[in-house]
């Protein structure tokens, strides 16, 4: 009988076991099945973007019950078309495509949410080893810059001016090869220098055909590089998503700025197989030593205006656009 009763005790418990674990498996399931699904369009895959990268891999977007597809651009141009057409939700890019966007008469115009970056995430890449490289080095010389009116031209532009070089007479920009074939165009014998994201300009010097010279973030300043926006009508429909999407990036953020270079990059080397351990920690501390990563996702009233300058310097702009009109920091202060 006491074999019969421990028996009986012990199957009621393995059943009662049974029970919870599915109990917990149907509450996993659910909550898999809450997991709403986002586009992002990114402007280029660039370890620039180690705060978001990080929020992907540590799994910060599902804890905000996001499913997040990320497609890929290769220009701000071509991210604003998906996001305007609906192939994309939210927009990886420049700031300087929504105010070119909302100045067409876009009515469904984009607005911006946050802000990931606060440098120019470029490199100055010289074909030959220069040991003291000055910004004369760069006088008649030919140099790949990128498309006009595009973010990386623009601050080109502005540092070359900022040190008394015309960029229209002083060199041979080279600006006709499309935005993800610089540094192959560069490698294959083009130009005497190039402007450069990473992972391609620690590439290039990898493979020999380069040197990184000077840094345009450190050159231009604090400037609002890349940011998060999303059409009116989506923002005003999904107010959740747009806030969640902003938590997970704020916390991709906190990360990048309380953790080392090496640690960062045991992250999100997934994100970049084709990029070696050693360089990769290389490019992340070239970018926190030079404070590319923004700590939080505000974009400043300041920062937008300087924004508008350099646009305006560029010849890409003629009247300025209000702040409240293309930046909605709700959802950024929350997150902070």
């Amino acid at each position: 009988m006491k074999v019969k009763k421990l028996a009986a005790v012990f199957l009621s418990s393995v059943m009662a076991l049974g029970a919870l674990s599915g109990c917990q498996t149907s509450k996993s399931e659910e909550k898999t099945k809450k997991l709403t699904k986002v586009t992002l369009n990114e402007v280029t895959h660039s370890v620039f973007y180690a705060p978001q990268y990080v929020a992907i891999e540590k799994g910060y977007f599902k804890d905000e019950g996001i499913d997040l597809k990320v497609d890929t651009g290769f220009g701000a141009d071509k991210s604003m078309t998906a996001l305007i057409s609906g192939n994309a939700d939210i927009g990886f890019m420049g700031p300087e495509a929504s105010i070119y966007q909302y100045n067409e008469g876009n009515q469904d115009y984009a607005v911006n949410f946050a802000q990931l970056t606060q440098r120019a995430g470029n490199f100055l890449v010289s074909r030959k080893k220069i040991k003291n490289f000055s910004w004369d080095d760069i006088k008649g010389k030919e140099l790949i810059g990128g498309r006009k009116g595009g973010m990386p031209q623009m601050i080109l532009e502005y540092v070359l001016k900022k040190k008394k070089i015309d960029p229209n007479k002083d060199v041979k920009m080279v600006q006709n090869i499309d935005f993800a074939n610089t540094s192959g165009a560069f490698s294959g014998g083009t130009g005497d220098f190039t402007v450069e994201f990473e992972p391609n300009a620690t590439a290039l010097e990898t493979q020999g055909a380069g040197y990184v010279v000077a840094s345009l973030g450190v050159e231009s300043g604090f400037v609002p590089y890349t940011t998060y926006c999303a059409k009116k009508s989506y923002m005003k429909k999904n107010p959740k998503i747009i806030q969640g999407f902003t938590n997970a990036i704020k916390k991709g953020q906190e990360y990048v700025t309380a953790h080392s270079p090496e640690e960062i990059a045991a992250v999100i080397g997934g994100q970049f197989p084709d990029v070696s351990k050693n360089d990769l920690i290389t490019i992340i501390k070239r970018y926190k030593d030079q404070d590319t990563y923004k700590e939080d996702p505000v974009f400043s009233k300041e920062g937008f205006s300087l924004l508008q300058d350099i646009l305006k310097n560029a010849g890409e702009l003629d009247d300025s656009v209000p702040f409240d009109k293309l930046v909605n920091n709700s959802f950024a202060e929350k997150a902070k």
